[in-house]
């Protein structure tokens, strides 16, 4: 997926008008609808506004995976368990670890 494409899938998924998108990102709808039909590249200043107002990664938004995190609360998160001792952060990841491993089984 390209840039344009990120960005539609995105908005559409937090039920966003162009106009919408445009207001919290502090810029003008119609020139969001060039960048969502890759008319136009937005600047990399442009593409963070974009990008929060989303509130997806940057990252994710230009880059060429399609690994996401769309709320920054998933990201903050993750970053509290970062600053964890690594005893408490061992222990939580293999919490989770475990947790999405019997959401597979079930899913099986």
């Amino acid at each position: 997926m390209n840039f344009g494409e990120k960005m539609t899938l995105i908005r559409k998924q937090k039920k966003l008008s162009q106009a919408e998108l445009g207001k919290r990102s502090g810029i003008n709808g119609d020139i969001v609808g060039k960048y969502e039909r890759n008319e136009m590249k937005p600047s990399i200043e442009t593409a963070k506004k974009l990008a929060d107002a989303l509130e997806v990664s940057l990252d994710y938004l230009v880059g060429d995976g399609d690994l996401k995190i769309l709320d920054k609360k998933t990201l903050k998160r993750l970053e509290d368990i970062e600053n964890l001792p690594d005893e408490d952060r061992t222990n939580i990841f293999y919490t989770i670890d475990n947790l999405i491993k019997a959401a597979k089984l079930k899913a099986i």
